[in-house]
């Protein structure tokens, strides 16, 4: 067989509208049902009552959200970082620390994403140097030798690609400036600061290698590159260069806002945008099964207006099997809202495969957030 279709039928069934996420049945509640994460075939279903407006939850699959501001302190290096969630694609991790690394540190296991949350300072690899704020996100490839010294205390957000490469979305029909102009994407730089930290005293090397920590000792330090020429290498871009797709007459699904992608997993950006104005669309994230990826997102800045009582510094884990969209007090703005543009800032991680919580997660786990879901009287 030399291709493939998705077994589909395009059928319409009582009420519904022409046009997803626009002009809904009266007193309707719209769900998306989709597979591939918003690329596969996809049915909207139409409601009288909100779909997660449950009463009561029982069992091990549930919504779930850590404030990860009350994690506890992960170690001097990071890859003593907590982990999150993980599977065998992927590695969400955690780590803080005011302190310069006096060790450099290699993960053999895959490319790293850093996202620094909070704090500025300054990166040392193989390549050479580059200065970092909050907002940041640093592409690190896999073998890449690194280091940080803060300037203010760092709290970093690791996203790991085991086995495996982060590339960029392709942009399609928006072009490849769309989102964020590759120009914008910085490289480190052989400078004053990075032939500055050149040094014949020893210096000691951290390699992650099949989830296991082996060390390397030189009598040197390895960071002792004077040029390099190729393709290869860590990049930085900040959240706030992004430029979001948008659309004033229907709300586009978080897969727009896709920023990199891996093998089995994408890496999305919630940036502020001015809200939907057609007065008939959709003005908060469509209620959504997607049975075929779990959703994470961990809220970095700003006023989160899809969700209740979400703060900085806390991240939401939603596996698939359930519909999800926004909380109760979001929904009463599903049409109409009270500021011209949103005012967020976000990271989302969508897996293709399930995600397993990290054991350290239970301490910091807000259990009450399933009943926050609840059908209000």
């Amino acid at each position: 067989m030399s291709s493939t279709r998705p077994l589909s039928l395009v059928h319409t069934e009582g009420e519904a509208s022409r046009q997803a996420h626009t002009q809904l049945p009266a007193n309707s509640f719209e769900r998306e049902i989709g597979r591939e994460g918003f690329f596969g075939p996809a049915t909207q279903m139409y409601h009288r009552h909100p779909p997660t407006a449950w009463s009561a939850w029982t069992g091990p699959l549930r919504p779930r959200a850590y404030d990860l501001n009350r994690a506890a302190d992960a170690g001097a290096s990071p890859l003593d970082a907590g982990t999150i969630l993980h599977n065998a694609r992927v590695k969400i991790r955690h780590w803080s620390t005011d302190q310069a690394m006096d060790h450099l540190v290699r993960n053999a296991d895959g490319d790293e994403l850093l996202f620094v949350h909070r704090g500025a300072g300054e990166f040392y690899c193989d390549y050479g140097h580059l200065s970092f704020r909050q907002g940041d996100y640093l592409v690190v490839p896999r073998g890449t030798l690194w280091r940080i010294e803060p300037s203010d205390p760092v709290w970093l957000l690791l996203i790991e690609a085991t086995h495996n490469a982060f590339k960029l979305p392709d942009r399609g029909l928006a072009g490849q400036q769309a989102i964020f102009d590759p120009a914008l994407l910085d490289a480190p730089r052989i400078d004053a600061r990075f032939k500055a930290q050149y040094s014949e005293d020893p210096w000691r090397v951290d390699i992650q290698h099949q989830g296991r920590r082996s060390t390397v000792r030189f009598p040197f330090n390895p960071l002792d590159a004077i040029g390099w020429s190729g393709d290869l290498c860590p990049l930085r871009i900040n959240i706030a260069d992004i430029r979001p797709l948008m659309s004033h007459r229907y709300h586009l699904p978080p897969s727009a806002h896709t920023t990199f992608v891996a093998p089995g997993f994408v890496v999305c950006s919630f940036v502020p945008r001015p809200f939907e104005s057609d007065p008939d669309c959709l003005k908060v994230p469509f209620f959504h099964s997607n049975d075929d990826f779990d959703e994470v997102i961990f809220y970095h800045a700003g006023d989160f207006f899809s969700r209740d009582h979400i703060e900085p510094g806390m991240l939401s884990f939603h596996p698939a099997g359930f519909t999800h969209g926004p909380h109760p007090g979001a929904l009463k703005n599903m049409l109409h809202q009270s500021k011209p543009a949103t005012d967020e800032y976000a990271v989302m991680i969508d897996s293709r495969d399930p995600l397993t919580p990290g054991e350290a997660m239970s301490g910091c786990e807000i259990s009450a957030y399933v009943d926050s879901w609840q059908a209000r009287p």
